[in-house]
């Protein structure tokens, strides 16, 4: 469980790194809070942000149960995957939203499998 343990600190550790980048456009577009509107990078920084605060939500539950029911090293390998999905998703979000959807899909899938594998290995664990 020590992998899923490190992946799960990289995560926290790149939606922080997302968080900064937050405050970086913030800067750059002279906009202070609580504004969160007026600057098309800040927005672009903010939703990043915040789409990726909501994965979070599903995708640290999903990858421990996948990891203590199914496979401590698949689920730290399907949680790198998603790492790299929100990163791809980030730099191309940040450039073109319009070019978020292969990043996205990449991570959504991942957080798919590590949830519902999650959930079918403490059903047969219950069982």
């Amino acid at each position: 469980m020590e992998l899923i343990a490190v992946v799960s600190g990289l995560i926290v550790l790149e939606y922080f790194i997302l968080t900064m980048l937050v405050g970086k456009a913030r800067a750059k577009s002279g906009i202070d809070a609580p504004v969160m509107t007026g600057d098309p990078g800040l927005e672009r920084a903010l939703r990043v942000q915040l789409n990726t605060l909501e994965q979070l939500v599903i995708v640290l539950p999903g990858l421990w149960l996948f990891g203590s029911y199914i496979s401590a090293t698949w689920g730290a390998g399907l949680g790198v995957v998603f790492i790299l999905g929100r990163a791809l998703y980030a730099q191309a979000y940040m450039s073109d939203p319009g070019r978020r959807g292969t990043g996205f899909l990449i991570g959504l899938l991942a957080t798919v499998v590590l949830l519902l594998g999650g959930i079918y290995g403490a059903i047969m664990a219950a069982l």
